[in-house]
């Protein structure tokens, strides 16, 4: 998992990158294409 201080270009990279806000963080998941995954903080 890559740990990024901007996701925003992260997620253009891949159509199924989803953005989810989980305990404070903020995460890219791709089911389909889990070498997209990314956390910031």
């Amino acid at each position: 998992m890559k740990i990024k201080n901007s996701l925003k270009a992260l997620m253009g990279r891949h159509r199924d990158n989803q953005m989810v806000r989980r305990k404070g963080r903020v995460y890219i998941i791709n089911k389909k294409n889990p070498r997209f995954k990314a956390r910031q903080g």
